[in-house]
């Protein structure tokens, strides 16, 4: 990590040094844009995903940076290095796929020790070694003689993470590394994942459909959209606080209600949705305040709180009865039939004994500050 100090402060700007550079960057396929103009910055160490629905363009933008695609407009850049006429296998990079591409004829060590052979200049005793220390790193130094076939998903994705570290690339990129493997495999991958990036300390980016595994794993998280960047962030700060009505839907769960600024106070802005609900919002300094503003609230299940009687607030309550309970184990989901014609749905801890049944009348309430306005692009 770089420190330089300003002459006209007295302290110190701490930069960290870039991995990945992306300035303006197209790429058209049958003439329509699948990355349009995006800029990014992945920074040393890091372990970054790019986060979207299918055919967003973050598979695109991770074969780019390969090398598997070229740029149709703007530049991609590895530690500084522009890349735009350096070929796929001269990138400091390496690639593992979610289908892991193994080679089912080599066994566990051949498949490891494929890509070294291929380098005339490292000498057989270090590729023995180099080999040797990547199974240690996935541990699985007792599988080293079996073929593809006789190992299960998270085995083979071991092998595949092994081959790509073995190269000793600047950038690990990682294809839906986990979406062939079952649920528990998943989860017991992601913490693999998780440790092996802090025990290298290598860059990881990350390309997932998958919101949990995306929160889970990331210092930071690009979601796209149609072939831009909507919003890049930590993962607290894009679940917390997105920027767009897209990215509050498509990180986790969320209700969201159409309206526009009726009222503008100091510390709050009032909205009324197209269903005639009057919603109050905390006001922050990305809080829209124009007066006949079309903007989306967005609350989050867990952020609303039920009640059998009428709570003593005098904001953002609404009544309503239970329309569907359905019971999660750790936690119970309530969908609340408003009486304005509106369901929501609210995410409360599994604390009480009998749960409420269909049609029980109910009040439905948040904070001023559990809720977000957001610009209606």
């Amino acid at each position: 990590m770089t420190q330089i100090a300003t002459q006209n402060q007295n302290k110190i700007t701490t930069y960290q040094p870039l991995d990945v550079e992306l300035r303006h960057v197209f790429k058209f396929f049958n003439k329509e844009p699948a990355v349009h103009g995006v800029d990014l910055d992945v920074r040393k160490g890091e372990f970054f995903s790019i986060l979207g629905p299918s055919g967003c363009g973050k598979t695109t933008i991770l074969r780019l940076i390969a090398g598997f695609e070229m740029t149709d407009a703007g530049k991609v850049l590895i530690q500084g290095q522009p890349m735009t006429n350096v070929p796929a296998y001269r990138r400091p990079v390496n690639t593992v796929f979610q289908s892991y591409a193994l080679f089912n004829h080599l066994n566990v060590w051949d498949n490891i020790a494929f890509g070294l052979r291929l380098h005339q200049k490292i000498h057989k005793s270090e590729i023995e070694t180099r080999v040797q220390e990547a199974l240690i790193l996935v541990k699985m130094e007792s599988l080293r003689s079996r073929f593809p076939n006789q190992l299960s998903g998270g085995q083979q994705q071991r092998v595949a993470l092994a081959r790509a570290l073995v190269n000793r690339p600047t950038v690990l990129l990682l294809d839906e590394p986990l979406g062939a493997l079952d649920l528990k495999l998943r989860k017991d991958m992601q913490v693999e994942l998780s440790n092996l990036h802090q025990e290298l300390g290598l860059t990881f980016i990350m390309v997932t459909h998958d919101q949990e595994e995306a929160m889970s794993l990331s210092d930071r998280i690009a979601v796209m959209n149609q072939g831009k960047i909507e919003q890049i962030g930590t993962p607290r700060q894009i679940y917390e606080h997105p920027l767009t009505p897209f990215v509050a839907d498509f990180i986790g769960d969320t209700n969201l209600f159409s309206g526009e600024i009726t009222s503008v106070e100091s510390s709050s802005v009032q909205i009324a949705t197209k269903t005639g609900l009057k919603i109050t919002v905390a006001r922050t300094e990305e809080t829209p305040t124009e007066l006949s503003q079309a903007v989306v609230v967005s609350v989050r299940p867990e952020k609303i709180q039920l009640s059998l009687y009428q709570p003593s607030v005098s904001t953002n309550c609404f009544e309503g009865r239970l329309g569907n309970v359905m019971y999660l184990g750790t936690h119970v989901n309530y969908v609340v039939e408003l009486t304005s014609g509106v369901s929501i749905n609210v995410l409360q801890p599994n604390t009480f004994g009998n749960l409420p049944d269909r049609n029980t009348p109910i009040y439905a309430w948040w904070t001023e500050s559990d809720c977000i306005a957001l610009l209606n692009s």
